[in-house]
């Protein structure tokens, strides 16, 4: 795995030159989000060696250079996830390569479905913490000590330092932003609403499909990480919309206005 780090990381920094401080991992539906950048370099998924390749509607699957709020920035638009059938070692190797890279700080960015009784459809909310349910943990097997600790603490998994960063750009530009706990499972299926009631039981406020095996995989490297979720549908014993994959990216695009608000705001303060 050390090899194919190290060449997937050099393949990308012939071609990019300068590397980022930033990285940004654009979820479902933000992937537009990177339309807004001044683009230096635009690489396909398909072309970099070692690289899985999305195969869900909505992850466009390519890796972009590009200044955004001053900032140079890594992103990557399309994420893996483990219920397209990739180990967790595979939907985690982009985040093994951008700290190979040199990327500091990881800004990860999601859909979820809100169980916070507070929540509307096209809030979007701040992860200040996640529980995770999936069945694999992406650290498990040999660990190599060139990349992190055996046992990696997770207290902090999410940088208090940059949430006080977007609650000052929520409270300048006037931006409805919310906090809370993002639960992990693996998908493809939406929650049943036993399922989002008992997530809701212990300590959740919004589930989704993806995130947190690249954060711990972040924490792992010694990065600093901040994540947003766009809060896509919503889930509870009382609640009877049934939700689609397609309500789920328009209600993501449709939260992009407060979405880009604040990343732009953050990366100035970052």
């Amino acid at each position: 795995m050390i090899e194919q780090i190290k060449n997937t990381a050099s393949f990308i920094k012939n071609i990019i030159g300068e590397t980022p401080k930033i990285g940004i991992i654009l979820g479902t539906g933000l992937g537009q989000v990177a339309e807004l950048m001044e683009r230096t370099h635009e690489i396909e998924y398909k072309d970099i060696p070692n690289f899985p390749v999305s195969t869900v509607e909505g992850h466009s699957g390519r890796l972009i250079v590009g200044k955004l709020g001053g900032k140079l920035i890594l992103a990557m638009s399309g994420r893996f996830h483990y219920y397209e059938g990739y180990d967790m070692k595979q939907v985690t190797f982009p985040v093994r390569v951008m700290k190979e890279l040199g990327v500091e700080t990881l800004i990860v960015s999601n859909a979820a479905g809100g169980m916070n009784k507070e929540f509307k459809v096209g809030d979007v909310m701040v992860i200040t913490d996640h529980i995770n349910l999936f069945p694999e943990n992406p650290l498990r097997g040999k660990n190599y000590n060139e990349l992190g600790p055996r046992f990696p603490a997770m207290t902090e998994a999410y940088s208090e330092e940059l949430i006080k960063k977007a609650d000052e750009v929520a409270d300048e530009k006037k931006l409805r932003l919310m906090h809370g706990v993002y639960v992990g499972t693996t998908g493809p299926t939406f929650e049943t609403r036993a399922e989002y009631e008992y997530f809701r039981i212990i300590g959740g406020d919004a589930v989704g499909m993806s995130t947190v095996p690249e954060v711990i995989v972040a924490n792992h490297a010694g990065m600093k990480v901040f994540g947003l979720s766009v809060i896509t549908d919503l889930g509870g014993k009382e609640i009877k919309e049934v939700p689609s994959h397609e309500e789920v990216q328009l209600a993501a695009v449709k939260a992009q206005p407060t979405t880009m608000a604040l990343l732009i705001g953050l990366l100035e303060k970052i």
